[in-house]
């Protein structure tokens, strides 16, 4: 009996339990870092397309090949194509704010890799396939090892580091670029710098735990309301609630039901309505 508890403990819910706090982190400090160079407290960590593109990815990978082997290879690659495509698309008018066109950007390659997500569903078998890519859509950690967390861990570690080294430099960057400019700072470089670290710590998490929402956009409010505005303590607080909070969620997910809920579901559920109360609370102003 000892033997099957270690096996247990470590071998099933200790990879899950990392899994889902660098999942969580990843997610939650790309949300803060987002809302702060775009000045804006409804972005979240997907606002440029990688949730949508990693899916795609994902669904692509099942079609092809017919299992989740390749999954996570394809997930960071379409990930990252849909963050590029999105910078490409905020280029095209430079008269324009480029921090609104990159947004704008982002919403319309999340638009048409959400096509692509259903024209892969509506050409699935839907006995086989079908079934599996709807399942790694809504986000899970059900099958969580050590080897999901050598894979996904490199991007989302290196996104993380990147994020809490340049941490000062969002505060800067979230008064403005000119004033950013006149206090030295090169903010194109700055802010390639940053959505390039969100975007490797997103793909990271989204290639190997599927879509998860509301973890980037509530979490930096959370942190908000405990720590205050600086990024240089907000990054790292929202790095440590987001974590928190996923393991709380997965934990509650196989708690419910005998059969576990996927964590996308949860995650909507519970952040949906907190953020309506965060609002209530604050009345606007938490930003």
């Amino acid at each position: 009996m000892p033997d099957q508890y270690t096996s247990i403990v470590w071998e099933i819910r200790m990879p899950r339990a990392i899994l889902g706090a660098l999942v969580g982190g990843a997610l939650a400090i790309s949300g803060a870092a987002f809302q702060g160079i775009f000045r804006n407290p409804l972005v979240s960590s997907g606002i440029l397309g990688v949730s949508s593109g990693a899916g795609f990815g994902a669904a692509l990978a099942i079609l092809l090949f017919n299992s989740t082997s390749y999954t996570y290879v394809f997930a960071f690659f379409f990930g990252g194509l849909a963050v590029l495509a999105s910078y490409l698309i905020g280029r095209v008018y430079s008269s324009t704010t480029p921090a609104i066109m990159l947004v704008l950007g982002g919403v319309i390659v999340s638009s048409v890799f959400s096509a692509l997500i259903s024209f892969a569903k509506y050409v699935a078998d839907p006995y086989n396939q079908l079934p599996t890519i709807v399942y790694w859509l809504m986000g899970s950690l059900a099958t969580a090892r050590y080897h999901d967390i050598a894979v996904g861990g490199i991007p989302m570690a290196v996104g993380i580091s990147g994020l809490i080294a340049i941490r000062w430099r969002v505060n800067v960057l979230s008064m403005g670029d000119k004033e950013a400019r006149s206090l030295g700072i090169d903010t194109v470089v700055n802010k390639g710098i940053i959505i390039a670290c969100a975007t490797l710590a997103t793909a990271g998490a989204v290639c190997v735990s599927g879509i998860i929402g509301w973890v980037g956009l509530v979490m930096p409010h959370i942190g908000r309301m405990l720590v205050g505005n600086d990024n240089k303590v907000l990054i790292p607080a929202s790095l440590s609630l987001g974590a928190c909070f996923l393991i709380f969620v997965d934990n509650l997910g196989r708690l419910i039901t005998g059969s576990e809920i996927p964590l996308g579901i949860l995650t909507a559920l519970v952040g949906g309505p907190f953020f309506v109360y965060l609002l209530k609370k604050t009345k606007g102003g938490g930003w």
